[in-house]
């Protein structure tokens, strides 16, 4: 018998932590969402370990930030290979480090949260169809049932069936083959949290699941294997000696596999009322740790801009922006790790003496990697913005400490003292010195606040900022109809006459 079907506002293909934090955020912000995930449990492979500030930032606007933190290590730097590297500790955030934590612990706490703010998680829901048309989005799934939304989102990984079932290309080509992994115990503990290396026998990385286990990475530039094939825990252990020039002790192996890694990304992340992000939309190599994070990243940008134009804040002109915003990253993404993991990989002579010539003079690139580190971490990067509009718009804004306007009322909760504490309302915030009547309403759409130096760069500046941290808006010195007139583009027409 046909099972009923189900009607949601959103429904998202896919529970890896894109889908999950799309999922969340749109729970919280009360859309009714769906997330269909064709595995019947969760998996426990885990392909991610790096989390970087920018991505910590986005989970600190959730609550979730100092929760994941106690899972894993910060890593002041990040190493690339042998002594080049990429120093953190002198980002402009509150975590200026990459955090090293497995994969699962990330889902875990994403789907906890989807879980409480209300979104239906249906495992075992294997898409097999999909149709659109003006009003909405129908999707089949395997066991004859019909889900019926406004939206849709693919989150299902680099072999979509929701791109798939769109039509939508994926060009690109494989970066490379043969690579082998294992999951791993050693002899001893390995002298730094991540171990790399690459020379002429070829590479290896570890890094630790912190139970006891690592994820070995391993390539033998001299030896080719096909996909599917399982290595012997001997093999990979001898690549990773030669690659690393000492014997780490790999001694047990509960896991071994071979992959190979693509670059690939699609033209448009959307098709009329369906949306593609993370690795769905964009696959790369695994240098630099990108690809979870610039999935996230994808998630927080177009999760704010759905709830707006359900309830009917925003035209579809804001829903285009996903686009424009967010494929110049994944492009760039796949442009930085691809000449990571060329150099790291490099076969010719001219590519493996500049490996060397960088390796040497690691320390003296402080401008490069300087620029490296903002643009790996996310703290880098930046939207278009308006012509004529203020140098802060389209950019990141920091985790600026804030003041109340106002003294809160008997019984009501104490104002956030930082941005990113502002941003879990999941709403713009107005940081401004003086009590803007104009604001008053949108009071239901919009956090309010000063900052908490009045004296400081903002004294004579309000900054209306996005739900998802950057710079919405800003003037010097506005009158309440300029805020208003602003308000009013970004919000909408407000609530409150």
């Amino acid at each position: 018998m046909t099972a009923k079907p189900t009607v949601t506002d959103v429904l998202i293909v896919g529970a890896g932590p894109t889908g999950l934090l799309l999922a969340g955020d749109l729970a919280a912000a009360g859309v009714a969402v769906t997330l269909l995930e064709k595995r019947g449990a969760e998996s426990n492979l885990t392909r991610a370990f790096a989390v970087h500030a920018r991505t910590l930032e986005l989970l600190d606007a959730r609550g979730l930030a100092d929760d994941l933190i106690a899972t894993g290590r910060p890593l002041g730097s990040l190493r690339m290979f042998n002594r080049l590297g990429v120093d953190l500790t002198g980002l402009p955030t509150r975590f200026p480090f990459v955090l090293i934590t497995p994969q699962y612990n990330v889902e875990r706490l994403l789907h906890e949260r989807a879980v409480r703010a209300g979104a239906t998680i249906l495992r075992g829901a294997e898409v097999t169809g999909l149709r659109q048309d003006a009003e909405g989005v129908t999707l089949e799934t395997a066991d004859g049932t019909t889900h019926r939304a406004r939206y849709a989102v693919g989150t299902d990984g680099v072999r979509s069936i929701v791109r798939d079932l769109l039509g939508i290309p994926f060009p690109g080509e494989s970066v490379v083959d043969s690579v082998l992994l294992a999951d791993v115990r050693l002899e001893r503990e390995p002298a730094d949290t991540i171990t790399v290396g690459a020379n002429d026998a070829g590479f290896a990385f570890l890094v630790p699941f912190g139970d006891g286990w690592y994820r070995v990475i391993a390539w033998d530039r001299h030896e080719r294997v096909p996909d599917g094939t399982t290595p012997s825990l001997e093999r990979i252990a001898a690549i990773t000696e030669a690659a690393l020039g000492e014997d780490p002790g790999l001694r047990e192996a509960r896991w071994t596999s071979t992959f190979h890694s693509d670059e690939r990304q699609v033209p448009s992340y959307r098709s009329g009322r369906v949306f593609l992000a993370g690795d769905a939309a964009h696959c790369h190599s695994p240098a630099g740790g990108q690809g979870m994070n610039t999935g996230l990243q994808d998630a927080a940008n177009l999760s704010w801009k759905l709830a707006a134009a359900l309830r009917g804040r925003a035209t579809d002109a804001l829903l285009d922006t996903y686009q424009t915003e967010r494929h110049p990253v994944g492009r760039t993404v796949l442009r930085t790790s691809g000449a990571l993991i060329r150099l790291a990989l490099a076969e010719s002579v001219p590519t493996r003496a500049l490996r060397g010539a960088l390796t040497a003079i690691g320390s003296h690139l402080d401008p490069v990697t300087e620029r490296g580190a903002r643009m790996i971490s996310g703290i880098g990067i930046a939207y278009p913005a308006p012509k004529d509009a203020h140098p802060l718009v389209g950019k990141r804004v920091p985790d600026l400490r804030l003041t109340a306007l106002e003294k809160p009322r008997e019984g009501e909760a104490a104002a956030p003292e930082r941005l990113y504490e502002a941003l879990r309302a999941g709403k713009f915030v107005l940081v401004s010195n003086d009590v803007q009547t104009a604001a008053e309403p949108w009071a239901d759409e919009l956090v309010t606040a000063a900052p908490a130096d009045p004296h400081g760069k903002l004294r004579d500046t309000v900054l209306l900022i996005r739900p998802d941290g950057y710079a919405a808006w800003a003037a010097v010195d506005p009158g309440h109809r300029d805020i208003a007139e602003a308000l009013a583009s970004h919000l909408g027409t407000p609530a409150k006459a």
